[in-house]
């Protein structure tokens, strides 16, 4: 017994300060040498400091929408609702969603609603939404700003972000970004 305790008691210690400190001060240090010094993607506009990589609640008609959040869009409590698509709470707040969103936009029938403008992500903090999901909110937006529907489209053809590689993953809009660069068109106008 006492072979056998020592060792494990050893073991026990180097994993301790290998994953306690080491692995940890790692990370720290490759964090320091990213663009945001390990505070993530910090984006400043008029003052205001907002997170790139994170999702970001927008409810006024005159922006883009994100996609809903099961988690009210807090970073410090991500996580999905775990709800199945057969669940009956779940399916009635999905159709509450499709319900607010035909309600702004009239001119857009249910079948054309992207499914990442009703469910929430996996995380519930996703910082994108599909290319289709910001096309289909043009013609509000531009109700709203007075704007052309055609600026509103080249504006969202500035900021489509590819797959990594060129193949992993959909075409996507950070929904932060998009609605950061109609508030510079706006007011440039």
């Amino acid at each position: 017994m006492k072979t056998n305790i020592l060792p494990a008691i050893k073991l026990t210690l180097a994993l301790l300060v290998l994953f306690v400190v080491a692995y940890p001060v790692l990370l720290w240090g490759i964090g320091q040498l990213s663009n945001g010094k390990g505070k993530g993607a910090v984006v400043v506009q008029e003052g205001k400091t907002y997170y790139k990589n994170i999702g970001q609640s927008f409810k006024e008609a005159k922006y883009f929408w994100s996609r809903p959040s099961a988690v009210d869009y807090n970073a410090a409590g991500s996580g999905a609702s775990n709800k199945g698509p057969n669940e009956e709470a779940y399916l009635t707040t999905v159709e509450q969603r499709i319900a607010d969103f035909s309600q702004q936009n009239p001119g857009v029938s249910v079948s054309d609603i992207p499914v990442d403008l009703v469910t929430a992500s996996g995380s519930g903090l996703d910082p994108h939404i599909s290319v289709a999901a910001a096309r289909v909110q043009v013609a509000r937006i531009a109700q709203q700003r007075n704007l052309k529907e055609a600026q509103l489209l080249a504006l969202i053809g500035d900021h489509v972000e590819q797959p990594l590689l060129g193949l992993l993953g959909p075409e996507k809009v950070n929904v932060l970004m998009l609605n950061l660069a109609l508030d510079r068109l706006d007011s440039s106008f």
